[in-house]
């Protein structure tokens, strides 16, 4: 099962490679990661993405209120969360041979244009990580997609904050 969980720990340096520790240790693949400051610079919130049993990852989410940095762990899966991912990729756009059908596919995924530079154009989206996926697919029956960049899920709870800082 695909679970969603979320760290606050202090922001120091090692605290990353001792949660990433945890999970590697125990033979389990992070699937996406991120990293950031809150609006409390001195705290860093992790999110991230791993599949398992409900029983591993609640095991890994109990040594991870050990580890010596995290103030507190969530895990989100089995609650009511808001969950986005970004992603910015580049097409040549001399490859681009229907360019009707694109930018009404632009319209559709409401994509932005990052940038145009050299024969490439740079466009950003965010959303769900499934429409993402859907959506590259669109954009490939159409265009050859030079590079991708993504950030992997990002996930906060509705309502009431499930992380306390303190």
């Amino acid at each position: 099962m695909r679970h969603i969980i979320s760290i606050l720990l202090q922001n120091e340096v090692g605290a990353l490679a001792r949660v990433a520790n945890l999970f590697s240790s125990r033979a389990y693949n992070i699937e996406s990661l991120n990293v950031a400051p809150t609006d409390d610079l001195l705290i860093s919130r992790i999110t991230l993405v791993t599949f398992g049993s409900e029983e591993v990852v609640d095991q890994i989410i109990k040594q991870s209120r050990r580890v010596i940095d995290v103030i507190s762990v969530a895990d989100m899966t089995d609650d009511d969360y808001l969950e986005r991912e970004y992603i910015i990729f580049k097409i040549k756009t001399d490859r681009l041979c229907d360019k009707k059908a694109f930018d009404k596919l632009m319209q559709k995924h409401q994509l932005l244009v990052g940038n145009e530079t050299d024969g490439y154009l740079a466009l950003e989206f965010a959303g769900e990580s499934a429409v993402i996926d859907g959506m590259i697919q669109d954009i490939k029956l159409l265009v050859e997609i030079d590079s991708i960049v993504r950030s992997g899920a990002l996930a906060i709870a509705k309502g009431k904050p499930l992380l306390n800082k303190a």
